[in-house]
């Protein structure tokens, strides 16, 4: 003899509730931390970074001085100071070129390469052994049919991001 069983429609809900939620939540980890110590490492000094390229783009020492900046801010408990910081980042854009790449048959080239190039000074006022001095590139190419100032912007954003990224791994990650 089989006994049927009556479920309750408001128990059904509630299971098929539970079940969508526990197979549509994930869990995410981010690795954006940092190993400073904070009982000695309390502030950073971010120097503006003036473009010394011999191409100029106007917008990008800004960029990319304010997103250096942002990255530390937001990823850190460091106090952002003008001048005096435990840590110090400064340097200049020294790079910003293009060079055409992947010659067609009609002997142009297909895509053109843009590089951007940033010398970087960090100090440790508290740790003077991490100090560096360094040079980051980056690079993005676009369809040598396209004009530089239809994709400039785009291009510089992500190579500022790609830097910075890098900047911020080697002196506060230590990735």
């Amino acid at each position: 003899m089989i006994k049927s069983i009556k479920l309750n429609p408001n128990f059904i809900l509630l299971i098929s509730v539970i079940l969508i939620t526990g197979i549509s939540c994930s869990i995410s980890y981010k690795f954006n931390g940092s190993s400073i110590d904070y009982t000695k490492i309390k502030s950073i000094s971010i120097s503006d970074f003036p473009n010394i390229a011999e191409l100029i783009y106007p917008p990008l020492s800004q960029e990319f001085t304010e997103t250096l900046r942002d990255a530390y801010i937001k990823q850190t408990r460091l106090k952002l100071l003008k001048k005096g910081g435990d840590l110090l980042l400064e340097g200049e854009i020294i790079g910003y070129s293009l060079a055409p790449m992947g010659i067609s048959a009609d002997s142009y080239a297909a895509e053109t390469k843009l590089t951007m190039t940033i010398k970087v000074r960090f100090v440790n006022i508290k740790n003077p052994d991490e100090d560096f001095e360094k040079t980051y590139s980056a690079f993005q190419t676009f369809n040598s049919n396209r004009m530089l100032t239809d994709v400039q912007e785009e291009l510089m954003k992500i190579m500022v991001a790609e830097i910075v990224d890098n900047i911020y791994d080697e002196t506060v990650a230590k990735w």
